[in-house]
């Protein structure tokens, strides 16, 4: 389990949470058994493929979507033992910024409406008073006051971005849920908008989970890193030690997958073979042993526990060896 850093407490503790689908094939295995802590002011990056499970895990955390089992502790509340009334009120401290900028804003609605949205549920402040919050909310992201009485169709990729970071910015959470927010935006705009968002975390001292299957980008943005597989952690831990001294075999077909800006340098690339298996019936004992160069018939009987490879740093791999 990934502990808080020395700065202080964790904002959230996950135990044990699970989420199954149930479906016309089966049941659907998103997420499982998985636990970790993100202590308050850091940005986690959470990394895998498509299919791992991360959106599921990160809309379950803000209970979009409801869990099947485990809990999850937002300063100290169980989020997932509130009523609908509390849920309510929790809605102001935990915000998304989603994936597309496009279709995750109302095209109906001028941008003013969309940022304001949250303060009118919540009925803050006066008509004036929101107008005045969305113009410094504007201002803070990087966009023109003018834009209130335009259109989201008006702008595009990289300031609808930061139209969707305002609006999740209204209600002054202090946990935002970042769903592959920059993705679809080009490289150049990628890299404005991570640094929009380190900018925002010193200033508000925000708290970040930051999902993303870009590494480059989680490295220069996340204090610590999760990487999942097929539902499951599969290794955690500071950002440095994770990318220098990957102690998985998954993390590290990924991290060598990143590219090299030298076409000169020698790299090990390690290719994973087939695709991901379905959640619909995961491999038994460790979840990646059919896709991993290092499995034997251990690793199809026995589910791998954290091996402590470093300071806050886990393996849950067999052929991990303990740092103690």
């Amino acid at each position: 389990m990934l502990d808080a850093t020395p700065t202080g407490q964790p904002l959230l503790e996950i135990r044990n949470l699970t989420k199954v689908f149930d479906s016309p094939r089966g049941q659907v295995h998103a997420v499982s058994d998985v636990s970790f802590d993100i202590p308050r002011g850091s940005i986690t990056g959470l990394v895998g493929e498509s299919g791992s499970g991360k959106t599921t895990l990160g809309r379950t955390l803000l209970r979009l979507i409801e869990p099947t089992s485990g809990s999850t502790r937002f300063g100290g509340a169980d989020v997932n033992a509130l009523d609908d009334a509390g849920l309510r009120a929790m809605r102001r401290r935990m915000q998304i910024i989603f994936q597309d900028p496009v279709s995750s804003l109302n095209p109906r609605l001028k941008v003013g409406q969309i940022i304001a949205e949250g303060l009118v549920a919540h009925q803050i402040g006066t008509k004036a008073e929101r107008r005045d919050k969305v113009a410094a909310l504007l201002e803070e992201v990087g966009l023109r006051t003018d834009a209130i009485n335009r259109y989201p169709h008006e702008f595009s990729g990289g300031q609808r971005q930061r139209i969707g970071i305002a609006r999740a910015l209204a209600l002054d959470p202090e946990f935002i849920v970042a769903d592959e927010s920059v993705s679809a935006l080009d490289v150049s705009i990628q890299a404005q908008i991570l640094n929009l968002l380190l900018d925002l975390r010193e200033k508000r001292n925000l708290t970040m989970l930051f999902i993303a299957h870009d590494l480059a980008a989680v490295e220069y943005l996340c204090d610590q890193i999760i990487v999942m597989y097929l539902g499951r952690i599969v290794e955690a831990g500071p950002s440095a030690p994770v990318y220098g001294r990957a102690a998985h075999p998954y993390t590290q077909a990924l991290l060598s997958a990143i590219p090299q800006p030298d076409p000169r340098a020698i790299r090990n690339r390690q290719v994973l073979s087939d695709d991901i298996p379905s959640p619909l019936n995961p491999p038994s004992g460790c979840v990646f042993r059919t896709r991993c160069r290092l499995a034997d018939q251990a690793c199809a009987e026995i589910r791998p526990a954290p091996v402590g490879v470093g300071p806050d740093h886990v393996s849950y791999c067999l052929k991990s060896e303990s740092a103690t």
